[in-house]
Order: structure tokens, then sequence, then C-alpha cells
């Protein structure tokens, strides 16, 4: 029998913008006074109440229909984080469009791969990928009037390059005021896609994971009992130091953040001094991070002396990867162990959170679970022979059903029926356990994406570049452990003349291609043969027992 959650839960049939924004009055001057956003760095130039949101969001929605935006249409933002974001999200939502986020680490190849696969409308880019953008919407065939150079409303279109500002997109306040977004019906909400989030899913290439209205409401709804519970969070302030290009940070600080009433300072990028720094002089009291960040954060001096006052933070929740106890209790020695450190599990497909602790459960021994099934949720275990486990502590796949579960894979109906069965569940792909308490473990990975400083790579992606390389005969792609508890790639390589190609000829081949995070940092090895069973299939698991037994790790030099 599968476990259930503690908490039930029932969904209503509305939009995201009805659930976010109905609590407001639509005249003028309703609406608390607190800030839900704050710009860190312009703290007095930018903060937006939950009117103003509500108001810009308006504005952009009005401006996109009225450049020709379609129902359905895709909107993509190329940027990092922006006190402006939040608003393109929900005003293209708005709209009735579908929002997307790219990267803007990415090249132009890998940003018009996710350009041809969603063919937007319009693609909004910050200044310092506007070049890559370009190049990626002329590879990908977009009209170059479709693309809009995106920053704060201080700046203004880069005199060099021949682009529309966004604020072309904004329209004007009268006209805002006078937009009504559509109320949606039972089966449109549940059906109806808003969001678009590429990820590599558990294996392959990057893959639009569709999130429809009812996905998102189920999802403020269930971060909301468990993570915002304490009715008073009048003085609870959040960071975001996370990229809002993720799905992680976007719908837990554009959408269940606000809902609740937390309210976030948004940092542009990451940086641990200015984060630490930041928390200071926002008294914040609430962090999401990766594990890499505090690591970093636990080994830092200046985290354990008086340059910062780090005294306000009450709840620490690391995601995106696994974090190990004994840098858990490091970093918990920040707030002499005052202040727990919870980890949380999610992944695109089940948008931001799927497990997590609940908001009283901050306090007691130190533990490396990642809590319990959100409301409304099904979790079970499953074997190898895709039967169920059912006693506690059996490892095993897990697999969740429940009301945040996507609705798909873009265009992709064998991916999508690779990973969610037709009576609805989600094979994530991790191996976990649960003990009798109903607590979760992620204790490994059965897909083989490979987690560098909390993103995903997939294998597939960089084994399928590395045979364009002339000299590649055959590849395969794995990932090493670092001191951190982190991953580098690291590529074996059966080459067609080993007198004719190097490891810096390889690593350099992929460097000029992708991602900083997708570069051969754990080396090359040059083999005989890559392990295969019968059937072709790479036997990922004896490259990893190779990996273990030699004695120096190659690394690459970037």
């Amino acid at each position: 029998m599968p476990l259930f959650s503690r908490r039930t839960l029932e969904v209503p049939a509305v939009s995201v913008p009805s659930f976010l924004f109905d609590s407001l009055q639509h005249n003028a001057g309703s609406g608390t006074s607190d800030p839900v956003f704050v710009d860190a760095k312009r703290p007095t130039r930018y903060a937006f109440t939950m009117q103003n949101y509500r108001d810009w969001s308006r504005r952009v929605a009005s401006g996109l229909l009225a450049a020709g935006l379609q129902s359905g249409d895709r909107v993509v933002l190329c940027a990092g984080n922006n006190i402006f974001t939040p608003m393109v999200v929900m005003g293209t939502i708005m709209a009735g469009g579908i929002y997307s986020s790219a990267n803007p680490g990415l090249t132009p190849r890998e940003l018009a791969y996710q350009l041809r696969n969603c063919t937007p409308r319009f693609l909004l880019a910050a200044p310092n990928c506007l070049e890559n953008a370009r190049l990626a919407a002329d590879a990908a065939g977009m009209d170059r009037d479709s693309i809009f150079e995106f920053d704060t409303l201080d700046s203004t279109a880069s005199v060099e390059r021949p682009l529309h500002f966004w604020s072309w997109l904004i329209a004007g306040v009268e006209q805002g005021d006078r937009f009504v977004w559509e109320p949606l019906s039972t089966g449109e909400a549940a059906s109806r896609t808003a969001m678009l989030c590429y990820s590599s899913g558990t294996t392959g290439l990057p893959k639009g994971v569709e999130l429809t209205h009812s996905n998102l409401v189920a999802n403020m709804m269930q971060l909301g009992m468990v993570q915002f519970s304490n009715k008073s969070i009048a003085d609870r302030r959040g960071l975001c130091v996370l990229p809002m290009y993720h799905a992680l940070a976007l719908i837990y600080y554009a959408f269940v953040g606000p809902k609740a009433g937390l309210q976030t300072i948004i940092m542009e990028r990451y940086n641990l001094a200015r984060m630490m720094e930041h928390v200071a002089h926002f008294k914040i009291t609430d962090l999401l991070l990766v594990p890499p960040i505090l690591i970093s954060m636990a080994k830092h001096p200046r985290a354990r002396d008086d340059t910062f006052d780090l005294s306000s933070i009450r709840k620490v929740v690391t995601a995106a990867a696994p974090l190990g106890k004994e840098v858990t209790e490091q970093a918990e020695e920040i707030w002499a162990g005052q202040v727990k450190v919870r980890q949380a599990w999610g992944m695109s497909e089940i948008p931001c959170m799927g497990l997590c602790w609940e908001e009283g459960e901050h306090r007691g021994p130190t533990s490396t679970s990642v809590g319990e099934l959100l409301p409304g949720v099904e979790g079970m275990i499953v074997n190898e022979d895709n039967v169920e486990e059912t006693e506690p502590g059996k490892r095993g796949e897990l697999w969740l059903r429940g009301p945040n579960v996507m609705k798909g894979y873009w265009h992709n109906s064998s991916a999508t029926a690779d990973t969610v069965t037709q009576d609805g569940w989600l094979k994530t792909g991790d191996i976990a356990l649960v003990d009798e308490a109903g607590k979760w473990y992620i204790v490994d990975r059965k897909k083989e994406l490979i987690k560098v400083r909390g993103a995903q790579v997939a294998p597939a992606e960089l084994e399928a570049l590395l045979f364009e390389h002339p000299q590649v005969l055959d590849a395969a792609v794995i990932g090493v452990k670092t001191a951190t508890d982190d991953e580098d790639p690291r590529a074996y390589i059966v080459a067609r003349d080993r007198t004719k190609v190097s490891e810096r000829d390889i690593v350099v081949f992929v460097q000029e291609r992708v991602a900083k995070v997708k570069r051969l940092t754990g080396g090359v090895v040059f083999v005989d043969s890559i392990p295969k069973n019968p059937s072709g299939k790479i036997l990922r698991r004896l490259l990893r027992d190779m990996a273990a037994k030699r004695s120096e790790t190659p690394r690459a030099k970037l």
C-alpha cells in the first residue's frame, strides 16, 4: 500500500493569478503596505507590495496582448535574478501565455535547442546574455522583432544592439488597471499549461516540464501549509540567492512566498560575502540554499567571527542535492546548534518541493532526512522488479503521486510515458527509503543525471556532443565525487587514433560549446572500450567503479 501524507488537500479550480491575487480588492489603494519583493542592491528604489505585484503584472499582461501574444504562446526569459522577474512570469500567465525561463549561462547552441523546442512568441534576455540570445534566436529561426532586452527600468536598450527594450511590452497604468485575467473552469485549471521548466528529467536532453495552473496552485497550498504554517510571519524575511531561472527559487519566491506573506530580498547573483552581508543588513530569517552554498558558508571564517551578524536566521533549508550529516553539523555550529539545517527534495516534474520538513520541526536533532510527504501526496518505494516495498527501511526508487505532479513533457509523449505511469505515479529516478516515523531519505540516484553545484547535467547531452569530435569513436560520461560531496563530469573516451587527440583537446572542445557547469571538470580518461550490456546500454556502474579505483583523479585545467 502506498503511504499517504498526514494532511489532505483540496485544490480549488482557479487560475494562478486568481489564487494569488483575488484576496486583494481591485480598487486602488487596497492591499498591505508591506513589500513582498525588495531589491537587495536598491531597496529604496525597488520595493513592491502585493498590490504592486498584481498591478505591474497586469500591465505586462496587457502589453504582451497588445504586442500580439495569443493564448498558449510561450514567452522565454533568459536572465539572472531581477526584481521584475516575477512580474514577467505572472504577466505572461495572466495574458494566457506560457512562461519559460532559460539559464543565462547557456551557450547559443544550448539556448537554440530550447527555443526550437518551445517556439516562443517573445524572448527577453538580460544584457550579459543578449548576444548569445540573438545568435540562438537566429539559429532557431526567430524574428529579431521578437527579442527584447530585459533589465530594471533604470536601464535603456543597448545602443549598439538594434533590439527593443522590454519596457515596450509594459502597458500604461490606466490600461493595466482595466485588464482582467481570464477565469478558468475546473477542467481548464487542471489542463492548461502555465509554465515550461526545462529539465533533463531522469535522463537525456532537456525537456519542457509542463506545469498547469492546478499544479502551481497545489504547490502554493502545500508549501504554505508546511513551510509557513505560523500565522504570524510579518517579521519573516527570505533572501533569494538561488537563481530564479530554476524552478526551485522561481516557484518558492514568486508564488509560494508572496501568497504566504513572506518578504523576499532579491539578490542579482550569488556571492557568499555579499549574501552574509545582506543577511545581517536585512535581518533575514529564512534561507533556502543548495548544498555547495551552505558548505562554503560552513567553511568560511567570516561566518563564525563578528564580521556579520547572522543571528536573525531562524530557518535554513537546503535542496537540489543530498547533504551529509557531518557538513550539516558544521553548518549548524554557525548558530551554536540553535538553528537546525533541514533538507528538502524536489524536481521540476513535481515543482519546487515534493518532500520537506514541517515548520514546527526545525528544532531537534540533526537529520539527513528530507522530511515527509507534502499534503495530498502519496509515495511508495519500488524495487528493481517494479514491486512495491512495504517494509520500513527498504530501498528502492521513489514514486510519487499528487496534484503537483506535472502534466507531462512538452511535445514528448514517449518521455512522458516513461516517467509518469497511466495512473499518475511519477517515477523520480531517485533511490530512497522511509523509516517507521514516515520520514524519507534520499540515499542514491537511479537516474543518470550528474549534480554539479546544484545544477543537473545529463550525460547523454555531453555524450552526443563528444561524438561530434572527429577523433571520438565511443564515449560515456559519469559524475565523479569531489571533496565537498559535489560531482564533476568525467568523460571516458575511445579514440579513433590516440596519437591525434589529447585529454586537453577533448576538454577544450567541450568547454567551447557548453555552459560552465557542463564542462569536463572531472577530466578525460582514454579507454579501449566502453562497458555496455548486450543491448548496448552503457554500464555506468562499472565506470563509477573504475573511477573509485583510480589513485589519482584527473582534473581539467580550465
